[in-house]
Formats: C-alpha cells, structure tokens, sequence
C-alpha cells in the first residue's frame, strides 16, 4: 500500500445519532490487518451513506478503527496485512436472533427426511426409501434407533403425516422417530412406541395429545409436544460423535455469515459439550445459550454464571416455550384454525404447552432475578400469555424481554408489548416455507397475510429481529433477509404486501438489533471503532442487487477468518 501522510479525517458512527470525526494524527497503534472494501455498509446508526469505499483496521480482534481507503496509513506498517475485496461488499458479522446450534449438530447425525429444497422427500414412498438407504448406509443393526428430521405433512403428496404403519413399512427391525420440520411433532413406528410405554391406555400429558387411530384409543404414532416427550430421550442415539457434529454445525453457520449463534432451549447436556468444545478453542464463534427454564426457578438460577463469556459461551438468559407450532397446528390462537387437523372439531384453536398461571409466576419469578426471559409464543392467543404476564410483573429494569416467533401478533398486542418494552423475534423465513400453508390451510388468508409484521412493528420505532429457527430450516442469512423483504411464498405470491420492509431495515434486524438482543450493542452489531471484527464478505451489494444470487465469500469472528477454511 502507497503510504501517506494522514491529514484528513477518519469517520466513525455511534449507536444513535450523526456521524462523529476524529483525527488521523490520533491513530498510533498499528493493525494487524486491514479489510478494503468498494463497498462497505457499517449499519451504525446515523450513517447517510449506505454501501461507500472503507477500510477497517483490526488489531486483538477487534475494530481499531474505519476510514477512507486512502487514508490507512496511520494503521500500517511493515507486519500489517491488506485483504482487498474490491467490489465485494462488507457488513457486520449476522448475528443468530434464535436458533439452536447444539440441535443443528445433532440434526448432522440424523436421516434427512425433509422436502424440497431442504431434502429430497415428495411423499411417503420417497420418505420410506430415504429411510432405508439412511440404514443401509450406516449400516445401522437391528434393534437400533433410526432418527430423522424435517418431514413436512404441508409439502408431502398425501398432506398427513407419516403413521406408525409407514413407518413400520420402512423397517420393522429398527425403532424409528422422525422430528416434524417444527420441531414440536413427532412421527414413531411400533417399535419406538414400545419402547416409549406409548400405549393404547396411555393418557394425553398437560399440554400435548397423542394422536390415535380411528375409532380406537391405540395411538397411531403421531405425538404432538409433550406427548413425544418419553421419546426425546432417545434423539440422540445417533450421535456417536458429538464433538465432530458440532465443530460441522459451526462450519454451516460461519458459511451462511453468522459470527454469533444461539442455542435456545438447551438442556445440561448440550450446554456441558458446548463447554468442552469452547474449552479446547473449537468454538469459532460466540455462543449465546438460553436453557429451559421451566422448573424450579430458584434451582436453575443458581446453575448457571449469567451473562458472561467462558470460551466463547455465555449463558443469556432462560427459555419458555408457551405453545406449539402453527405449521403443525399446535400453535395457541384466540381463534380457531381454518383447516382443523385430524381429530379436531372445527372450534380447535391449539392449546396453551404452560399454563398461563404457572407461565405467569415463571415469568415474574425471573424477571425478579434479573434473569433475560426468552419466550415461545407462536399463537396470539399464547402471545396474550407472555404480554399479560410481563405487565403483572410490571419490571422496572432494562429486561429486553423476547417474544420468540410472534408469528400472529395482532396490531393491538403490537402496542401493548411497544409500552412494554418486549423486542418481537420473527420467523419471517416462515413467508417463504409455509406461506402457502398458512393461507390455504392454517390461518386463511387474512391472518396469515399478517405472519410475522415487520412493517407494523418498524411504524411503532420498534426494536426487532429476525431469525430461522435452525435447524427448524436452515441457518440462510440471505435468503431470511430475502423472505424478510419479499414475503414471498413457494408459489410465487406475496404473503402480505404491506408487510413488506426494506433491506436495510431487515439486516438491521440481523445485525444491531440483534446485538442489543442480546445485550451486547456496544460489542457487536455494527463496524465501528471499539467493536470486536465479527464481518462478513458478500459477493455483491444486498441494497443494490438480488438477494438470492448473493454468495457468503468470507465470515471472520474476533477478527479471524472462520470462513472458508474454518
């Protein structure tokens, strides 16, 4: 690099208002490395510019600071590295608004049973030869748990979900249990019911139902949330390796930008290999990790060290799930759903996963503590659940409270959480994946036009984010900006127009809005001076090109390159 004398100004933007200047001449440290970029969108707050010509200078892994491309010599010298990308555009390192890593990992072990783009499933008979190829292959033994992820009764020929005699069809030697694409079903053949105690006389538990053949109490393998939980013990039985599935869930995420990752809904487990991992340095990139935190509250504060990072974790806060999935109608809605499913009269509106005294005392129990509350809530009648809880606590703290998916948050719910100070975290992926399927089957279009409202959430000055649930669909920061933005569905149709939002507006719900999320704003979020060097490299302009064509050319975590070459 030519060098020069510095006499002109080096920018630098803070979280809230105009730009701020400081001197060239005060610059002495030297960088360890400089990104140049064409185009480079720092996401700070007040910057007029969108995509202009920087280089940001990085020392320790973090930001020391950004300039004009020409105006870097302050921060070099001899030992100092450029990466030039040209034309290539630099953001902010994606931060993972919700999402469960250590699943994700586990999910690499398992039978892809999804569909289309995900996987390769059409119907049944697809699903079944998926599954015995999966056994073959592994060559797992008679008598051994077969697990798989990602069937989807809306994208199937036959639009059910596969039964205990599918699934008995595909191997009657193996116990098997598929995962729902939601995440809050379950599909088990004969064998995996036996060894679950899942009985003709088996009762419906709080908060699920086990679905049953017609005309008869025997269950016909379909388990909806807590009724699957005798199962859930055994989802990792294919997991001989859990180390080397997690450092390959990494290696996903990094490829998709992500410098931060969530694991919402841990367990002991999950959290105890996270550590060892982070212990041995393979954790690339932060890890911020909401256990359950349903239970004894008192117990489970005194578990954890909050809001600290030990090896690149930190324990964030507690997760609640208040309710199910609207893709696999166990949502909670204060109206019923349009198509019922199987079993259900016509008045079916899902049903509550805590009851709403019990998820009130958790609620104001925690934010008693201090302890940052994640909350699953789907449906609007679940969603009334959260809002009417927070509001009995009446916290007077800075709780950043997060509502988890709000997927059918009605305009009114939207101005009670505003006066609240809940931050709503939007599945908006769900436009995209399951639009079709809310419109014509789960909602009817005039709710499901409103799935996830950004846009009346962005004309309140509200704080939100967005987020993919993976490994729920995958970890795509592209293509949930794109569904954020597009709203549009498999079929090509816009799901809600007016709910639409501009791309800026959308990353920064991926990026600073995301921070502040998790507390962390004065960190991370944006490319300013003082922040850690969490960046992404993309192939083009996201304000100025299409999305989907986009390509993730480099993701760097504390300033070190995790992408390619993790």
């Amino acid at each position: 690099m030519k060098k020069n004398i510095c006499r002109s100004l080096f920018y630098g933007w803070g979280l809230v208002g105009a730009p701020f200047l400081f001197p060239a001449e005060a610059q002495t440290e030297v960088a360890d490395w400089i990104l140049v970029s064409d185009n480079v969108i720092t996401m700070a707050s007040g910057d007029p510019r969108a995509a202009v010509p920087l280089g940001i200078a990085v020392k320790d892994g973090r930001i020391l600071g950004v300039a004009e491309k020409d105006q870097l010599d302050a921060w070099t010298a001899d030992g100092t590295t450029i990466v030039d990308v040209g034309d290539n555009t630099v953001l902010p390192g994606f931060i993972d608004a919700h999402g469960h890593v250590g699943f994700s990992a586990l999910a690499t072990t398992m039978a892809n049973v999804a569909s289309p783009p995900v996987g390769k499933v059409t119907d049944i008979a697809t699903l079944q030869a998926q599954l015995r190829d999966f056994i073959a292959t592994r060559n797992i033994p008679p008598g051994s748990w077969v697990i798989g992820i990602g069937y989807d009764d809306s994208l199937i020929l036959e639009q059910r979900h596969p039964n205990r005699q599918d699934l008995d069809a595909a191997s009657s030697d193996h116990p098997i249990l598929l995962l729902h694409v939601s995440g809050h079903l379950m599909a088990a053949n004969s064998r995996a019911l036996a060894r679950g105690g899942i009985t003709a006389e088996s009762a419906d538990p709080a908060g699920g139902h086990i679905r049953r053949l017609p005309g008869s109490t025997e269950p016909n393998g379909v388990l909806e949330e807590s009724a699957a939980a005798p199962l859930r013990r055994y989802m990792a039985a294919s997991n001989v390796d859990p180390e080397e599935s997690v450092i390959a869930a990494f290696e996903q995420y990094a490829s998709f930008g992500i410098t931060t990752a969530q694991d919402g809904a841990s367990n002991l487990q999950t959290i105890e290999l996270l550590r060892e991992v982070g212990a041995k340095g393979n954790l690339p990139m932060d890890v911020v990790a909401y256990p359950i935190g349903s239970g004894d509250v008192d117990a489970i504060s005194s578990a954890y060290t909050w809001g600290t990072y030990e090896n690149r974790l930190k324990i964030g806060g507690i997760k609640l799930i208040l309710d199910g999935s609207p893709q696999g109608k166990t949502a909670y809605l204060t109206k019923p759903y349009h198509v019922p499913p199987l079993g259900q009269d016509a008045a079916y509106r899902g049903y509550p996963t805590i009851a709403p005294v019990d998820a009130t005392d958790l609620i104001t129990a925690y934010l008693r503590k201090r302890i940052p509350i994640l909350a699953h809530a789907n449906g609007d009648a679940a969603a009334d659940i959260l809002i009417n809880a927070v509001a009995d606590a009446q916290p007077t703290h800075d709780h950043r409270t997060v509502m988890i998916h709000a997927q059918t948050v009605r305009e009114d719910q939207l101005t009670r959480m505003k006066g609240l100070r809940l931050i709503p975290s939007y599945f908006s992926a769900h436009t995209y994946y399951w639009g079709d399927w809310h419109r014509d089957s789960v909602l009817g279009e005039d709710r499901a036009k409103r799935i996830s409202p950004t846009a009346s959430t962005l004309a309140r000055g509200m704080v939100f984010t967005v987020h993919n649930d993976a490994p729920i669909v995958p970890p795509d920061m592209l293509r949930l900006l794109w569904s954020t933005t597009n709203r549009k569905t498999r079929s090509d149709v816009t799901l809600g127009p007016d709910q639409r939002i501009s791309v800026y507006d959308a990353l920064q719900a991926m990026t600073i809005h995301a921070a502040y999320q998790n507390f962390e704003e004065a960190d991370k979020g944006s490319i300013k001076a003082g922040k850690l060097a969490d960046l992404v490299v993309l192939s083009g302009n996201p304000l100025r090109d299409d999305i989907l064509t986009l390509r993730v050319e480099a993701t760097y975590s504390h300033g070190r390159r995790i992408y390619p070459g993790m």
